[in-house]
Formats: C-alpha cells, sequence, structure tokens
C-alpha cells in the first residue's frame, strides 16, 4: 500500500514539474532503479527514495574509501570528537576534528614563525564566513571588525570567494567568535568541508537590474538549499540553540529540497542530501548575468547563468559544469579546468537541478583518493554527455538546449558608480583583501557613521553601499587619507593581481604569497619600464604559495604557483576576461631569476604585439609557448642601441635582415647585432 502511494506522489509531483509522466520503468534506459527502504522524515512526509545507476560502473577503481571518509562516517553528523576535544584543555583539536571542524567553517593552523623553542607548534584557528554574493549587512561587518581586533590577529581578510577570513583565534576563544558571529545573523556552515561552499554572485550594487537583483537572491537560496541541515553546528557551537531557524528561508527552498520524487535524498537521514558521507570534496557553484565575469564564474564545480525574456524577467538559467582549479605537483592526473555547458532549464526548476548535480556528484565521486574526488574529475571521466544524462535520473526528465551567450567581459565594480536608486557605490582596491591597521579603521568609521551596507567582490575587494552623493567627498578623502586611493591612480598589476595568504600560516604553503606579491609587481615594473612597455600598462598576475590553486593562478595572464622554498612555476597564456586557461611555462624558476626569465618574454611582447590593446596573456596564447620559449632561450639583451648613432643600410639588406628576423623569431636588432658581430669576428680573425 505504502508503495502505491509513493509512486502516486512522484507521479503527481513530476507532472506538475513537466517530467516524468510515468512510474513505469523504461526498458530501453541505460540505468536501473535501486529502492532503498522508507522511512518517514523528521516532518512526517512519506517520500520515495530511489537512486540511478550505470549498468557499469563510473570507474573501474577498487571501491576504498580514504581516512577522511572514515571519519565522517564515524563523527555523528560532525559532532565526535569535536565536542570533546574543545573541552580538553589542549591548545590543539585531534586529527579527526582537524577534519571535522572544517565543515564548520574552521581550519586548524600552525604559525610557523611563532613557534617557541622547546614548546612545539603555535596553534592557533582561521574562521571562514559565509556570504553568499559577498553581500556583508552593517552589522556582521561591525561584528567581523570587533571579533578581529578582540580575538584575532587584529586584521580581517577578504577571499576570493567573497567572504572573510579571521585568523590569529585561540581555541578557547572559539565557541565566543562562531556564537557571535551566528547571533550577528552571519554563518560560517559551509564555508569549509566537504559540502556545498560559499555561493558566489557579482558583487552587484545595481538596485535598478532584476537580474543582477535575482542573481543575488538565488545565491542566497541555493546556500540555504544546500546548507547542512542535522544541527550539528548548532549543538556545537550554541548548545543546541538554534539561532537561526528554518522558517527564514524561501518556503519554495524548503518544499523542494525535501521533494525525493527521483533519488536525490536519503530517508530518515538528519543530513537529507549529504548523508553521513557528505560529499566526496569541496563543490562550488557560482551564479551571474550573461555577460559578467566578474567572479571567475567557469573555474565552478557548477556555473548558473540567469537568463531573462524580452520582458526582463528571469524566464531560466544556463548550466555548465565540471570546472575547478586545484591540482599536485607532479601529478598530471591532476589539473585545472573549465566547466562545460550542461543545458537550459525553467526557472521552477533551479534548485531540482541543483540537487541532481551534487547528487551525481554525491553518489559516484571518488571516495577513495581525494585528489581525484571534485566533480571535474567525474565529467573529465565519463565525458560531459553521460555526465548529463545521470544528472537528468536524478532531475526527473531531460535538460533542454543551453542557449546562446554574448561574450564575456570583465568587470572589476572599483569606483564610483551609481546604484539606480539614487544613492552612490563606491568600490574600494584592498591590496591582496588584507585589512589592516589605519586603513581598517577608517574604513569601520565611515560604515559605521553612515550605516553601509557592503559587498565582497571575487578579487577580494570591498564595494561601499547605499551612500548619499553628498557622502561622496567626504569618504573619498577620508579613504584616500589612510592610503585607499581611487583605483585608477593605483598600479593597474596592482588592481589585476590576487594571491592567497601563504605563509606562514597555511599548512599547505610551500612558499610566499601574500607577503610577496606587492615587492613582485614593483619588480615586474621596473623591469616592464626597462623594456618600453608604457607605464599603465597592465594585466592579470596571481600568485599562490603551493598548486592549491586558492587565487585562482592557473587563469592568470602571468600566474606563480609555489613549489618550493622561493620557487614557483609560471604558467602563461590566460585571458583578461578569464575564459581562457593559462598554461605551465616553466617547471621550476627561483624567486631571484625572475627578472631575466620574464625579460625575454616581456621584451617580445612589447616588440610583436599585434596592437596595444594586446594583452600580455592573449599575446602568448596567439604567438604559441614553442615560439616563446625559441625566443626566450635566443634572446640577446638589446644594448644601448638609442645611444649609438644610427648606421644606414641598403634596401636589400634591410628586406634580407627583415626575413631572418621572422624566420628566427628575433627582433631587427637583434638580427642586425649578430650578423656585425659574426663579420667582425670573421673579419678580424682574417686580418
Amino acid at each position: 500500500m505504502q508503495r502505491k502511494v509513493v509512486v502516486r506522489e512522484r507521479r503527481e509531483y513530476a507532472a506538475a514539474r513537466g517530467g516524468l509522466s510515468s512510474s513505469k520503468p523504461n526498458s530501453t534506459s541505460s540505468l536501473r532503479r535501486v529502492e532503498r527502504k522508507t522511512t518517514p522524515l523528521q516532518r512526517g512526509e512519506r517520500l520515495r527514495t530511489n537512486v540511478a545507476m550505470p549498468k557499469r560502473p563510473p570507474t573501474h577503481h577498487t571501491a576504498s574509501r580514504s581516512k577522511v571518509e572514515l571519519i565522517k562516517e564515524r563523527s555523528d553528523y560532525l559532532r565526535h570528537p569535536l565536542l570533546e576535544d574543545l573541552v580538553d584543555g589542549k591548545p590543539n583539536v585531534s586529527n579527526d576534528s582537524v577534519q571535522l571542524i572544517k565543515f564548520h567553517g574552521s581550519y586548524m593552523q600552525d604559525d610557523r614563525e611563532a613557534r617557541a623553542f622547546g614548546r612545539g607548534k603555535a596553534y592557533q584557528f582561521m574562521l571562514r564566513t559565509r556570504q553568499p554574493g559577498g553581500f556583508v549587512s552593517n552589522k556582521l561587518y561591525l561584528t567581523m571588525d570587533d571579533l578581529a581586533t578582540d580575538f584575532g590577529s587584529g586584521t580581517l581578510r577578504l577571499t576570493t570567494r567573497q567572504t572573510y577570513q579571521l585568523h590569529g583565534v585561540l581555541k578557547d576563544d572559539l565557541k565566543s567568535v562562531f556564537s557571535t558571529i551566528i547571533k550577528s545573523m552571519g554563518s560560517t556552515l559551509g564555508a569549509c568541508g566537504d559540502v556545498n561552499r560559499n555561493v558566489l554572485a557579482p558583487p552587484h550594487p545595481y538596485k535598478n537590474r532584476k537580474d543582477y537583483v535575482h542573481a543575488q537572491e538565488l545565491a542566497n537560496n541555493i546556500a540555504d538549499l544546500l546548507a547542512p541541515q542535522s544541527g550539528a553546528y548548532y549543538d556545537v557551537w550554541l548548545d543546541g540553540e538554534k539561532f537561526m531557524t528554518a522558517e527564514k528561508e524561501d518556503p519554495k527552498v524548503t518544499e523542494d529540497r525535501a521533494f525525493n520524487g527521483f533519488g536525490t535524498n536519503f530517508e530518515g537521514s538528519p543530513e537529507p542530501l549529504y548523508g553521513a558521507q557528505f560529499l566526496p570534496r569541496k563543490f562550488k557553484i557560482a551564479i551571474t548575468v550573461p555577460g559578467d565575469n566578474s567572479i571567475d564564474v567557469l573555474t565552478n564545480d557548477v556555473a548558473i547563468v540567469v537568463m531573462t525574456g524580452d520582458d526582463g524577467e528571469v524566464c531560466g538559467y544556463n548550466i555548465l559544469a565540471g570546472g575547478g582549479m586545484g591540482r599536485t605537483h607532479n601529478n598530471q592526473s591532476t589539473f585545472p579546468t573549465l566547466t562545460e555547458p550542461l543545458g537550459y532549464v525553467d526557472k521552477d526548476d533551479i534548485y531540482h537541478i541543483c540537487k541532481a548535480i551534487l547528487a551525481t556528484q554525491r553518489d559516484y565521486g571518488r571516495r577513495d583518493d581525494r585528489r581525484q574526488s571534485r566533480l571535474k574529475y567525474l565529467v573529465h571521466s565519463w565525458g560531459i554527455d553521460k555526465f548529463r544524462l545521470v544528472v537528468e535520473q536524478y532531475f526527473g526528465k531531460k535538460m533542454q538546449p543551453f542557449k546562446p551567450l554574448p561574450k564575456w567581459e570583465h568587470k572589476n565594480y572599483l569606483g564610483w558608480g551609481e546604484q539606480g536608486d539614487g544613492n552612490l557605490f563606491y568600490g574600494v582596491f584592498v591590496m591582496n583583501g588584507r585589512l589592516k591597521g589605519e586603513g581598517k579603521k577608517m574604513l569601520r568609521h565611515l560604515i559605521e557613521k553612515h550605516e553601509l551596507t557592503v559587498m565582497i567582490s571575487a578579487e577580494q575587494n570591498l564595494i561601499l553601499c547605499d551612500i548619499k552623493p553628498e557622502w561622496k567627498q567626504e569618504i573619498q578623502e577620508s579613504l584616500e587619507s589612510v592610503g585607499y586611493v581611487d583605483y585608477e591612480k593605483s598600479d593597474p598589476l596592482d588592481v589585476k593581481s590576487m594571491a592567497c595568504p601563504a605563509l606562514p600560516l597555511c599548512g599547505l604553503a610551500l612558499t610566499e604569497a601574500e607577503r610577496g606579491m606587492p615587492q613582485i609587481n614593483e619588480r615586474i615594473r621596473r623591469l616592464m619600464t626597462k623594456v618600453g612597455l608604457p607605464s599603465d600598462d597592465g594585466f592579470v598576475i596571481r600568485m599562490t604559495g603551493c598548486p592549491n590553486g586558492c587565487a585562482r593562478p592557473y587563469m592568470a595572464e602571468l600566474g606563480f604557483v609555489g613549489d618550493g622554498p622561493n620557487s614557483y612555476q609560471l604558467w602563461l597564456g590566460g585571458s583578461p576576461n578569464h575564459t581562457r586557461l593559462a598554461e605551465p611555462f616553466l617547471d621550476k624558476m627561483k624567486i631571484d631569476k625572475m627578472e631575466e626569465t620574464l625579460e625575454p618574454l616581456f621584451y617580445f611582447f612589447k616588440t610583436r604585439r599585434a596592437s596595444a590593446e594586446e594583452s600580455f596573456g592573449d599575446f602568448c596564447a596567439r604567438v604559441g609557448f614553442d615560439v616563446l620559449r625559441v625566443y626566450t632561450k635566443a634572446y640577446v639583451p638589446p644594448p644601448s642601441i638609442a645611444q649609438l648613432p644610427r648606421v644606414g643600410v641598403e634596401a636589400e639588406a634591410f628586406e634580407q635582415l627583415k626575413a631572418i628576423a621572422e624566420k628566427q623569431n628575433k627582433t631587427l636588432s637583434e638580427v642586425a647585432t649578430e650578423a656585425i658581430a659574426a663579420y667582425s669576428a670573421f673579419a678580424l680573425k682574417g686580418k
């Protein structure tokens, strides 16, 4: 009797969604259904569970699980041994809890430069907030500023996923910091761990653009939809008091999360979408509008593009899948990659498609090797067509064809602009996203005085919102007085660069990134000036202390990826609009060799760029790495030709020199110098 009821529920809901119209299995399908026992959820609803499975395993690997999978399974949904470790009087938590506390939004770190002889590691904790779309209320901004001063290192960091990172918190203070954030209507839940991470969206200040406003709302709703549900977060940090209640989320989010017509949910589980094992690895979603690539949208596991009709109303979404940045040195089976078009869904189906993609990764993602467990490797292994087929089983119907999109453009939201409601916004350039010192104090003063809201960009900058026009001069002058000059007065290299925190806190860091980036940019600027490139020329530079790619160096025009002390891989060829991956150009470069490594490339770029508008990354991609390497090997630093008398040559000789230069990918000056030197050596020898 129960089966008839649940099948009828499935059929009726599917019909309402435009999905499968019959409960009869498709005899021609390459998939089979596996039913689990149906038990009531806590809300008392009876739902059906079935999981779509390919007849053949998605991989040929032996079914095994990593140590992290076992830790998750025996943790009682992220509670133990974390609850016990927090009150054991030690400055650190156990190895098991190191993994579990990530799900709560924190990493245990060791300040390598603060270790005292004979006293072991200097343990502290980093907390990361959840800020869908980068939105920060006035109250939460002030709270985070206070916490950084009272419990942290005194600084706040803006991340490349539009969140805060609070460093330097001691274990004894964790509960106070977590509970304060929660009670200020903030959260750290889902900011780390093997769950859906912070959902990106353009840090839009526009109040008169329905598509941008919708993207922000959707980011919040998807963050709610895919947030862990077991209540462990509140048990650990608020002693079981669920301060933020489910009544605050959109009713459609609640309804669509509970729907289980096509096997996306675990019946009766405290975690209906994640189960006891959660996901194989982190899961990242980004949302944008057509043409706006301010958030590196193509680098995410899932990219959602808000599509509107002729009337400007949202009608559906283009869905892309399979992006990701992380890789491992000397492991060719790991790689960065971009999303591929998956299909289009109508507006009412967006939560269902998100659940379907998540369930596919949950059930078929690798759990034996964490280096291979991201969604991108599943897509790579299956191919996008097979991946789509399995997603559609969880979705309950076929996706519609992907709709055409305009060319992507990069927007930085820096400087002054109009919101569309009579107020202004101001995008503040923050070098490497670090708020500190007098700059931090002044921002706090202005945001508190004028009750401003804030948006965090995916490039580590702050957008101050809701500014009355009469406040403009005061805010501009106040920020410039503490070093926050308008971005147009800053070096374009600084404005377009990003770096991860790296040393001394990140346990994965092999070398410097954030602390070294300003000096690296200064050296690059001097080198560019030396070879004659304009002072206002800039391109995307990104630096990370390890290959995990937190600052997305694999999208840079010039990327530095740490591979050892003061040593980096060099990646070239990303595009200014963040739609093309960079490629590895040099496996190892000691940082003191940077000038001699880059000078040939910059000189070649200066003399052979197609136009003044061609960017360095586009030039490298157009010319090709083989040509770049040949040129670099043959490069002879140009002598001070401008200071020497000019020498005329016959037209025929000039054409010959020009032909040789083209053939050997050298400049005319290089070829002429080599020819004269060779002739001189011959003549002197003959004499």
